[in-house]
């Protein structure tokens, strides 16, 4: 049979449309697929077979678990019916629900490895030796980074850029208050850190020449900004290609005594925010998950982002 019969067949059923509009948007376990279309075992392993054998899937082992994902060395034939596909499963009436369990099932995904991660953290904390903290932790990470030029927007006294300026090539920390530009300045020339530069300036146009870092940080900075997209568009602007933004703020939240008692402006990000900011900026390759949650109310949770340019 020729292909494009094989794949016709293997798509005539609605259930393998939902399958493969499903891995669009990232690769899933069989009870994953399972718990999205609350379908049958058996019925899933059967479906993705026949998936598989029209090479319009490809799998994977890890551990106990196999992994489904769309073909990524598909043929334009087989790629043009896999994009068929995902337009006829659009058409079915399972379709919202699938993506709302999909969207689920993801999140979930992402809870469990930060759950592992806090997990380490835990133990790192607990578990006493001599030597062992996070402080020579800090420093292990820092040996790792390359010498880059670093943009430090919205950088305050500039802790971070006083951590990242004894490893970097250069750092460019940036701020809107005269006085803590100052109180930086003099903090890096009592510690010999000539490679860390304080300069005055927004976060929206920040004083730093187009195109000349490798590295753009907004740490707890953009909640602050007049226009957190108008600012991702500039720290685009700042890096070299290829070059990355890594932001660290708050997720969305409700405690409307942050305005008054920080100065903040927004009370956090959406994800799905940043993640449209970033995109219209310009950056590819996002990712953006949440990293810290505190223990105490309001409980504020902190996202991290990234993107490259």
């Amino acid at each position: 049979m020729s292909e494009t019969l094989r794949s016709l067949r293997a798509l005539s059923d609605p259930t393998r449309l939902r399958i493969v509009a499903l891995l669009e948007k990232d690769e899933l376990s069989v009870n994953e697929l399972q718990e999205i279309t609350r379908l049958g075992q058996s019925r899933i392993s059967t479906h993705l077979g026949l998936l598989s054998d029209c090479e319009l899937v490809q799998s994977r082992r890890e551990g106990k678990r196999t992994f489904y994902k769309l073909n990524p060395q598909a043929s334009s034939t087989t790629g043009e019916f896999i994009q068929l596909a995902i337009r006829g499963a659009k058409e079915l009436p399972e379709h919202a629900g699938d993506q709302i369990n999909l969207k689920r099932i993801l999140a979930r995904r992402r809870e469990q490895a930060q759950l592992f991660f806090n997990q380490v953290a835990g133990r790192f904390d607990r578990v006493y030796g001599p030597g062992r903290s996070w402080q020579a932790f800090g420093h292990l990470l820092l040996r790792i980074l390359p010498p880059l030029s670093v943009a430090d927007l919205g950088a305050g006294e500039g802790l971070l850029s006083e951590l990242l300026a004894r490893r970097c090539k250069k750092v460019i920390a940036v701020d809107n208050s005269e006085k803590i530009v100052e109180f930086g300045a003099a903090k890096a020339r009592k510690n010999g850190l000539k490679n860390l530069e304080f300069r005055l300036g927004d976060l929206q146009n920040p004083p730093i020449e187009t195109g000349s870092v490798d590295l753009v940080i907004l740490s707890q900075a953009l909640h602050h900004a007049a226009d957190p997209a108008a600012a991702l568009v500039a720290a685009f602007k700042l890096l070299k290609a290829p070059g990355q933004v890594l932001i660290l703020d708050l997720l969305a939240h409700k405690f409307e005594k942050a305005r008054e008692l920080y100065g903040d402006r927004w009370l956090g990000f959406a994800e799905s925010d940043l993640q449209r900011w970033l995109e219209l900026a310009g950056f590819k390759k996002i990712e953006i998950s949440v990293v810290a949650r505190e223990e105490q109310p309001p409980h504020f949770q902190t996202i991290l982002a990234g993107g490259e340019k």
